[in-house]
């Protein structure tokens, strides 16, 4: 086995760092284009009562994951019958056109054309998403996919931050709509110009006829992931973290301001706290594995999730009853408040136990699929995610607006499920418990 040079010695390797900086300023540029726009909504930019930000708002994310569901298996597709790193250049030029549209769309404020953006910036996520897990193996040892992918999960969250950040940032000052194109445009060019360094990836199946039809197609990927039911399984899991991390961070601006009675401003700190915790959590569980793809971790990170989202019910609850007096709390008042930097520990940890949970399902989907049916597994992957995700949006408005639950009592149902969730998981792939055991004990 080649010794690793310590845990970002990917880095300094040409078959990683282009890549690895092309997905960094993919995410960098959906999330900054994309809060941008909803600052703009909300703020009152382009709509003139609340009802219609709030239709704005929702037809947004809608528009973001609708190409998920469209074009997922097209990508996956294409992803297995051509080279990935030619798919990759021509995708991110698309991102240099999409934002020329997106800067103009910006500088007049048209909502229709800024929607159609987003729309765009979703559909080229969606033909990028098969190609980027799936590319990974191509250039990495299988002792180095632990530390890949823990990487690209760290500058995915990391650049999420970023974006959503700036973008909120930005189009606050007087010409910010013209600060976010001229980013915009800055961060397309540069990824594009990252993806033209990205080492070849001959594909090893030319052969396939390809097929338009989302609904069969998706049917014949996910029969390529139940040929190994571990796999599936690992998918279904992975669905599954997107759907539990979606609720909290959906909820996080409500319960930054009517829970905790924080300033909008804590949102921002609140919103850190958990994307910070994966990007540790997932670097963390590289170091763990030890170079290994690492089953054990799963159920580590899985009980973290629960032990954390438990907690944060009683630390919010806590923090209410200790501090019923607060009001427009700044962040730098909120740590100074009884029970706070509780509440802010649960939320990184939580994060962190997903870093743990999330890295070794990739892993495991890439060591276990076969090279040329690798990108339309993971196509069906994300088809998977998406659903889970919009169900979790349901299951949020469910619990929170019909059935009337306070977001603490949320959050504490989302962990029972999370821990109904574990024990179904280790009774289907008994492999998981004992692969955690054996590592446990070592």
């Amino acid at each position: 086995m080649e010794k690793q040079q310590g845990q970002f010695y990917l880095f300094g390797q040409r078959r990683f760092l282009p890549f690895f900086a092309t997905q960094f300023l993919g995410a960098l540029n959906d999330n900054l284009f994309k809060n941008a726009l909803l600052v703009i909504v909300v703020s009152g930019g382009v709509s003139a009562t609340a009802s219609d930000a709030n239709f704005l708002t929702n037809l947004a994310a809608g528009l973001f994951i609708l190409p998920y569901f469209l074009f997922s298996t097209t990508a996956g597709q294409l992803a297995d019958k051509y080279d990935k790193a030619w798919l990759i250049k021509r995708i991110k030029f698309a991102e240099i056109l999409i934002m020329l549209v997106g800067c103009y769309a910006l500088l007049t404020k048209n909502v229709g054309m800024m929607m159609g953006v987003l729309f765009a910036l979703g559909a080229q996520s969606a033909f990028f998403g098969p190609i980027k897990y799936a590319i990974i193996p191509q250039h990495l040892a299988t002792h180095e996919l632990m530390s890949g992918n823990a990487q690209v999960g760290m500058g995915t969250f990391v650049s999420i931050l970023l974006g959503t950040l700036l973008g909120a940032w930005l189009v606050s000052y007087d010409q910010g709509t013209l600060l976010v194109g001229m980013l915009a445009m800055l961060v397309a060019v540069a990824g594009w110009l990252s993806s033209c360094q990205i080492p070849p990836a001959p594909a090893d199946s030319g052969e396939i006829v390809l097929s338009f039809n989302p609904f069969t197609e998706t049917l014949r990927n996910f029969r390529f992931a139940r040929e190994d039911m571990s796999v599936f399984y690992c998918i279904v899991s992975i669905s599954w973290f997107w759907l539990f991390g979606g609720s909290f961070l959906t909820q996080v601006p409500n319960f930054a301001v009517t829970v905790l009675q924080g300033h909008p401003t804590l949102i921002s700190v609140l919103l850190g706290a958990f994307i910070v915790g994966v990007a540790i959590g997932s670097v963390l569980c590289a170091k763990l594995s030890k170079g290994q793809v690492e089953p054990g971790l799963i159920p580590i990170g899985a009980i973290g999730l629960t032990l954390f989202s438990t907690d944060i019910f009683f630390s919010s609850n806590a923090y209410q009853l200790a501090n019923p007096a607060a009001l427009d709390v700044l962040p730098l008042q909120f740590f100074t408040l009884t029970s706070a930097l509780r509440v802010f520990f649960d939320l990184t940890a939580i994060g962190l136990f997903g870093g743990i949970f999330i890295v070794p399902l990739y892993a495991l989907v890439q060591s276990r699929t076969a090279s040329n049916k690798r990108a339309r597994v993971l196509a069906a992957n994300n088809v998977l995610n998406a659903l889970f995700m919009v169900a979790g949006a349901a299951v949020g408005i469910v619990c929170l607006s019909v059935i009337q639950m306070s977001i603490p009592l949320f959050f504490l149902t989302v962990s029972l499920a999370n821990l109904v969730f574990l024990c179904l998981l280790l009774w289907r792939v008994p492999e998981f418990k004992t692969r955690f055991l054996t590592w446990r004990i070592q």
